[in-house]
């Protein structure tokens, strides 16, 4: 292939991508983004493979790793299930990341690279292997961690060491000087040194930052990930001078980083503050007092018939999903439960947080493989003015973005966090498996209101005995 058809192929294979960013933007016209995405990656490889700069002699290593990478990803996706997906899109994240690095190392010892750059060139091509290295190594351990904290194998407390911003910055000094040392050398061998001390310094720096996170401002993380990933792709890139892997790596990642603003906004989170760490815990345990009152009062308990009756009479349900429905794997009973209410006349609509789950748009992806109809899926904000308006309010495994100590308690750790205004409605149905709190930490005032009743137990063997009782 010659290089202008590989340039025009990369030109067509942009904007595919772009159109791709365009319609994962609608959850309607997502699956077209999604074929437009496939084939701009497509077209992608084929011009890059069958390039000018791929020799003959390449192609058996290329087609090699290429199979290699092809039967672990089919193999993923046959095994993973939509509750494992955001520590699936962690662990992808963490391959950009160790590519950027491998490549950085591998274009700094190519022998052909050092006749090609000299002077300025030369220090502009160090600097783009440097700060390559650097972010595809820090993406490369945070990425882990993250991955380790959303499996449940690492704990999802903040570790949060003393003088925790004293040791990021002293790292931050050694990547400076190590940084200076390495644009200064004349040799490879001289500039393995500091390129390896500061490859050391991210990759604690990855581990340190995000084990300092706590388990409320996961979804943040991963978004930041994600922008992470894109730089280092485009940092790449800059080493391999390929276009396209430049455009893409910064639609990715100015794409992440627009994302994380967004998931900080909808948790009243400023994005230094969520990289400092320190919100949430593990989950699972009851809160512990932070200063404010705590919430008071009897819980009312519903049993799963008279939760079905109360869904029978009332015209206005409002279902707001959260990660207890994709660990229980609840969303098809979910669905058969809005398709029987909708046949007789229930107008069921669900309420989707910026933040549920474990992921941006976790609970839009699982509400999608149920098949629940997207017309009836809405934003927090689409929704919130309703909920006086409703007769019944079912909340299915999410605590945090329900809880009113959001809007009552300016001491609570999630003040001014938007929430969705459930206690509104003329009764609300609280599905948890105990009264332990949310990943945030904080107790819930929703469980004690007067309006409200709790249903206990595992989500799905709770809602298909909802369903039944529903059909009797």
């Amino acid at each position: 292939m010659s290089a202008t058809l590989a340039t025009v192929s990369y030109i067509g294979a942009t904007i595919l991508f772009i159109l791709s960013l365009g319609g994962l933007s609608n959850p309607e016209s997502s699956r077209r983004g999604n074929l437009y995405g496939m084939i701009g990656m497509t077209i992608a490889v084929l011009a890059t493979v069958f390039g000018p700069n791929v020799t003959a002699g390449g192609y058996a290593w290329i087609i090699g790793a290429m199979v290699v990478g092809a039967s672990i990803g089919l193999y993923a996706a046959r095994i993973v299930k939509m509750t494992q997906m955001p520590e699936l899109v962690a662990l992808m994240h963490s391959l950009v990341g160790i590519a950027a690095v491998l490549v950085g190392f591998a274009n700094y010892i190519d022998p052909a690279a050092a006749g090609i750059f000299k002077g300025a060139e030369k220090t502009i091509h160090e600097l783009e292997i440097y700060i390559g290295i650097l972010i595809g190594a820090v993406t490369f351990s945070g990425s882990v961690i993250a991955f380790g904290k959303l499996s449940a194998k690492i704990s999802g407390k903040p570790m949060l060491l003393p003088g925790r911003h004293w040791i990021n910055l002293i790292g931050l000094l050694l990547v400076i000087g190590s940084g200076w040392s390495f644009i200064n050398t004349h040799a490879v061998s001289e500039g393995m040194l500091p390129l390896i001390v500061m490859t050391v310094i991210a990759l604690a720096f990855g581990i340190h930052m995000v084990m300092a996170i706590g388990g409320a401002d996961m979804p943040v993380v991963i978004s930041m990930l994600n922008s992470y990933s894109g730089w280092a792709a485009a940092a790449t890139g800059f080493m391999l001078n390929n276009d396209l892997l430049i455009v893409t790596g910064a639609l990715v990642g100015s794409s992440g980083a627009i994302l994380s603003y967004i998931m900080c906004r909808a948790m009243n989170r400023h994005f230094i503050a969520v990289i400092a760490g320190g919100f949430g815990t593990g989950g699972g345990t009851p809160a512990v007092a932070s200063g404010g009152a705590q919430p008071a009062g009897e819980v009312a308990p519903i049993l799963a018939a008279a939760t079905a009756e109360l869904l029978r009479e009332a015209k206005n349900v409002i279902i707001v999903p959260g990660y207890g429905m994709a660990v229980a794997q609840a969303q098809h009973s979910v669905y058969e439960i809005t398709r029987f209410l909708r046949d007789k006349g229930v107008n069921v609509r669900f309420g989707i947080h910026p933040v549920a789950g474990r992921m941006p748009g976790h609970m839009n992806v699982l509400l999608a493989e149920a098949k629940v109809p997207y017309d009836i899926v809405f934003e927090m904000d689409e929704l919130n003015e309703d909920f006086p308006d409703t007769d019944v309010a079912m909340v299915i495994g999410a605590n945090d973005i329900v809880n009113p100590a959001a809007q009552d308690d300016p001491t609570s750790p999630i003040a001014g966090m938007p929430v969705l205004e459930v206690w509104k409605a003329k009764t609300s149905i609280m599905m948890k498996r105990s009264m332990a709190s949310g990943y945030a930490g904080v107790d819930n005032p929703l469980f004690y209101k007067e309006n409200n009743r709790m249903l206990f137990g595992d989500a799905k063997k709770m809602l298909d005995e909802v369903l039944v009782a529903l059909k009797a």
